[in-house]
């Protein structure tokens, strides 16, 4: 992933400096296992799952590992459904998967990522999922995380051309910070998107919104309205 800058070497405030060789070693060998998974079918919708793994984001990254197959459960009842993991730590580490219709090869490389030390890089993801809408359309990105350290102005400049495409953001906030919630607020509105705040220690509302998330984007706005789970709803009001 590339096109977008490269940030200075800044961390969160307590986080340790990511080890450089480790790290590249690491994210060299999730690449080359990526690379290796069979490529996604055709005809099915597609969605790119981002998250933060930056240090904070441990336990959260751990619960989405333990969701995702549901995703591809909810989706399978409508339809088919590629999905793409994306994720960034440390400095200046932002990496994508192929597309995969496993859920199985995508928690294998879910679970073989350490989180790292690191500020966000959600300008990267907006950026990435642009070039891959452009390509083929993406019915959704789904973002998960904690914090925004970036310019509001700048990412909303990269949602909104995501919006453009027709790919809708959904966001989902660990915590209660006012600034990060309303920079998450506007990506999810300028592409027409929704946003939604999640507790890492209620697993069921996250799992609520990853399902919901996985039906719109298998079978559009009929299959998101047919979630019954107050998450789905929540989403569902938001995109009318």
């Amino acid at each position: 992933m590339s096109g977008e800058g490269k940030p200075g070497p800044l961390t969160r405030r307590g986080a340790t400096e990511p080890a450089e060789k480790s790290s590249r070693s690491e994210i060299d060998a999730f690449l080359a296992e990526a690379r290796a998974l069979a490529p996604a079918g055709e005809g099915a919708g597609r969605l790119i799952m981002a998250l933060d793994a930056t240090m904070s984001r441990q336990p959260t990254w751990d619960l989405a590992c333990a969701l995702q197959a549901e995703m591809f459960e909810e989706a399978g009842r409508i339809g088919n459904l590629d999905i793409q993991l994306v994720y960034f730590r440390g400095y200046n580490e932002c990496a994508a998967s192929r597309w995969v219709r496993d859920a199985s090869a995508l928690r294998k490389l879910m679970t073989g990522i350490e989180c790292r030390g690191g500020q966000t890089q959600i300008r990267k993801v907006l950026a990435h999922a642009r070039r891959e809408a452009a390509k083929k359309k993406v019915a959704a990105l789904v973002y998960v995380g904690d914090a925004l350290e970036e310019p509001v102005d700048l990412l909303a400049a990269r949602a909104g051309e995501l919006g453009l495409l027709g790919t809708r953001v959904f966001i989902f906030q660990e915590g209660r910070d006012p600034q990060v919630e309303r920079g998450f607020r506007e990506i999810a509105r300028l592409t027409n998107g929704a946003y939604a705040r999640f507790d890492a220690s209620a697993a069921g509302q996250l799992r609520e919104l990853l399902r919901a998330a996985a039906a719109y984007a298998a079978g559009g706005m009929k299959a998101l309205a047919g979630q019954r789970s107050p998450g789905g709803q929540l989403l569902l009001q938001q995109m009318r």
